[in-house]
């Protein structure tokens, strides 16, 4: 699949991929990447199969080169009407700040890729370069199936015993994400991380695994590129580090938020969307966030009335909205997308060289 650069399988130039970042990527964002030698990616898991066509066929629009296609493959949660109508009554306060009324019921606001034929059937038939997976995998039939028509195929992993099924079921490479990552967690059960450092867990892998390793989490320069790949990486995914470019779908405010340099700062909540997520520090983290993680609703139910909060405050209060950055947030810089990449490129040969 990958010769010993790693990047044969994707036909890329530069070892960096532009995380998929569901609500931030776009067509544009992915296709500047792309045509700069990198491998864009776009997010189809908060949308249904005819819109993912969409937007495959827009960015396919914009570059012949290839790009990544990132699915959510959820497990479906956990009801219970008592943890539900707590939570609710536990948001209340935040919705009458707005005059806003909560939430009667919490609804599954994504389909995950595990119950979405119509899903695979448009991947199938549009066939992109990519297809990752986030929050768990398919069934190995579905990989199999994908890869019969040239797809190549990447699942995000946390821990060794998550890439290990990752291998049963066949994928081809692996995206190591580390806990500096921002946005969600790639863990296959959200009570369980053991939180690696994204160096920690490549080194790990690299010691016991043979496929590719995509080192993800906390890179924001070339010379964190060149770290991941002296610990067995052969690519990085970074997120953060895009988010600030004119393509991104990033609204004034987070950008704002994210500019604000050594002052910026992160944790892991799962108090907006039901599984932890790394972003800047809101009031989710400080006012909502319980002692006890049992009491959160599971995903992507506790997301339903989060993003109602977040909607009812967004005229005039940005404190519920979910503006994901990974650990090295202060670092981000906002420049086009392809002068980012050639950025990193020339930074990475530095650190090569000196």
């Amino acid at each position: 699949m990958m010769n010993s650069s790693g990047l044969a399988g994707l036909g890329i130039t530069h070892p960096i991929i532009q995380a998929p970042m569901a609500g931030v990527s776009t067509p544009e964002l992915a296709a500047a990447v792309s045509n700069a030698g990198a491998l864009g990616s776009i997010a189809v898991g908060a949308v249904n199969a005819d819109t993912a066509r969409q937007l495959i066929q827009r960015t396919r629009a914009l570059t012949d080169q290839p790009f990544n296609v990132n699915l959510f493959c959820h497990q479906q949660p956990q009801r219970s009407a008592q943890v539900e109508q707590a939570w609710i009554e536990r948001l209340t306060p935040h919705f009458d700040r707005f005059g806003a009324n909560p939430p009667a019921q919490l609804n599954e606001i994504y389909l995950s890729f595990l119950d979405d034929p119509n899903m695979l059937a448009v991947l199938l038939e549009e066939q992109p370069a990519v297809v990752s997976f986030h929050f768990g995998l398919p069934e190995a039939a579905w990989i199999k199936q994908l890869q019969n028509r040239g797809v190549l195929t990447l699942a995000c992993v946390t821990s060794l015993s998550e890439a290990q099924l990752a291998i049963a079921a066949g994928v081809d490479a692996l995206v190591a994400q580390g806990v500096e990552a921002g946005g969600h967690r790639g863990l296959f059960d959200p009570h369980q991380d053991s939180r690696l450092m994204t160096m920690d867990l490549v080194t790990q892998l690299a010691s016991f695994v043979e496929q590719p390793i995509i080192a993800a989490g906390g890179i924001m320069t070339g010379a964190d590129i060149a770290a991941a790949l002296s610990a067995g990486a052969v690519a990085v995914q970074m997120g953060t580090a895009f988010v600030l470019c004119p393509e991104s779908s990033a609204n004034a405010r987070y950008r704002a938020n994210l500019c604000r340099g050594a002052s910026v700062n992160t944790e892991i909540t799962s108090a907006i969307s039901g599984r932890p997520a790394r972003g800047i520090i809101n009031r989710a983290h400080t006012e909502i966030e319980p002692d006890n993680r049992a009491d959160i609703p599971d995903y992507p139910l506790t997301y339903d009335a989060m993003k109602q909060l977040a909607t009812a405050a967004a005229q005039g209060d940005e404190g519920y909205a979910a503006h994901w950055a990974g650990t090295g947030a202060g670092l981000a810089r906002s420049m086009p997308a392809a002068q980012l990449v050639e950025t990193l490129v020339s930074e990475l040969q530095a650190s090569l060289n000196s």
